[in-house]
């Protein structure tokens, strides 16, 4: 495993401080001025000086790196960019050269080939890129699942077809953007049983009733189900969640709309069972700690 952060520490920085170094020393500037200006110490110049420090080829021969070291040292050096404004230019370069397909997540991706899985349009770095929304998913739906795991009691609460906690992007449109269980949870031996890591595309029931509940505007992100029992609906309610039935023997797409549609605060969603139906409580949630913490308070 390697960041793009150790990239452009280890490879990145070392080459534009070394173009930086000898541009400036071709300015006049002597080593205590260099070390000065870009903050690190005479020693440090003297080994860029002398071609101690490997630098990265590539790197070095990008235009755009050329051309800021060029414009940083000539600002510099006539007193119109200090080092701070400097180091600004610098760390927007660093960012435009993470971006999908550019030369830092290039050398990201060779350095870590199974990046070329999420394909070369993520930025390493935007809160709102694929990647890092997907595992923000992931990392939330884990720690509600470690929140039921350790919830003595959940077991009581999981229906003969399992559980699934599930969570999805923000802007899911089908089950492929909504992660859950692969296999679901269960109760095994009275312990609550999570038996692999959460993963995308693997839950296909609480997925759609999750979907068909953001379709209709119910404001969620994650969703639970667990067995019904009047009771249950009555502590859920009392804690101040609403709650609607729906059938769920028809389309649960569109019983899942009508019941939210009827009541449009619903986080709560029961279906009472039929024939060859069991009967399941859904809770639904902003994401899956929300989700995790309200079964926990009815246990």
């Amino acid at each position: 495993m390697q960041f793009v952060e150790e990239i452009v520490v280890d490879e990145f920085l070392p080459t534009i401080r070394s173009l930086l170094a000898g541009d400036l020393r071709d300015r006049g500037f002597t080593q205590s001025d260099v070390a000065a200006v870009l903050g690190i110490s005479q020693s440090a110049v003297s080994k860029y000086a002398h071609g101690d420090v490997t630098i990265n080829d590539r790197i070095a021969e990008d235009q755009r790196v050329r051309t800021l070291v060029d414009e940083l040292g000539t600002g510099l050096a006539a007193g119109d960019i200090s080092p701070v404004q400097a180091l600004i230019e610098i760390e927007v370069l660093i960012r435009d050269l993470e971006s999908g397909g550019d030369l830092l997540a290039q050398l990201h991706e060779e350095a870590v080939p199974e990046l070329a899985d999420h394909g070369s349009g993520f930025r390493v770095h935007d809160p709102e890129s694929d990647l890092r929304t997907s595992e923000r998913v992931l990392s939330s739906l884990r720690r509600g699942l470690g929140m039921l795991e350790t919830a003595s009691g959940f077991t009581n609460l999981i229906p003969a077809v399992g559980s699934n906690l599930v969570a999805c992007t923000p802007d899911a449109d089908d089950v492929d953007d909504v992660a859950g269980v692969p296999g679901r949870i269960f109760d095994v031996k009275g312990r609550t049983t999570v038996p692999a890591d959460p993963e995308f595309g693997v839950s296909e029931h609480v997925a759609r009733v999750l979907l068909a509940a953001r379709r209709h505007g119910a404001d969620v992100s994650a969703g639970i189900n667990v067995t019904y029992e009047p009771g249950l609906i009555d502590d859920l309610t009392e804690r101040g969640h609403v709650a609607a039935e729906f059938d769920e023997s028809g389309d649960v797409a569109s019983s899942v709309g009508a019941a939210i549609e009827d009541e449009p605060a619903a986080t709560v969603l029961y279906q009472t069972g039929g024939m060859g139906i069991e009967p399941l409580i859904y809770v639904l949630g902003p994401d899956a700690e929300s989700v995790a913490d309200a079964i926990r308070s009815i246990i």
